[in-house]
């Protein structure tokens, strides 16, 4: 199965895309949307959404998994952060993509089995278990494929 997982941002929505068969796990692609400071908001949604459209045309994941947004350390950016959310959600309803939800503690116990762990563990375990050389940058996309190894674990 194909799985495509999401790091929702303004700035920066980091992507990556796996290839799930049994306990085999495959990275197939990964990366980040970015958008320049400065640029107006509805801009910078546009971009994000034109930039998801051509990812879920491009590579057709049968699933996508997305960080689910539940507590703030920032006040200032949980909005600019669930508007672009909103713009991948509607991105991948039009395309009738099955869209699954997790938590950061979800993930962190999915990817690491403990749910306070810190995020360079998780980074090095996302690259032993989709076999990279190195651990994914940006840290978005690194994040990413962790929320798309958390779906996979549920096939």
């Amino acid at each position: 199965m194909r799985i495509l997982g999401l790091d929702p941002g303004t700035a920066i929505t980091g992507f990556g895309l796996i290839e799930a068969n049994n306990d085999n796990l495959t990275c197939l692609h990964y990366g980040a949307i970015k958008t320049e400071a400065g640029t107006k908001d509805e801009d910078r949604l546009v971009l994000i959404y034109s930039e998801l459209e051509s990812l879920l045309k491009e590579y057709k994941p049968e699933a996508v998994a997305i960080e689910k947004i539940f507590f703030f350390k920032n006040p200032k950016t949980i909005v600019p952060v669930s508007q672009a959310r909103g713009i991948l959600l509607l991105a991948i309803a039009k395309q009738n993509i099955p869209i699954f939800e997790f938590t950061p503690l979800q993930v962190k116990m999915a990817v690491t089995g403990y749910g306070r762990a810190q995020k360079n563990q998780v980074q090095e375990m996302v690259k032993n278990l989709l076999n990279l050389e190195k651990i994914p940058k940006p840290d978005d996309a690194a994040d990413a494929l962790a929320i798309a190894i958390s779906y996979s674990y549920l096939l």
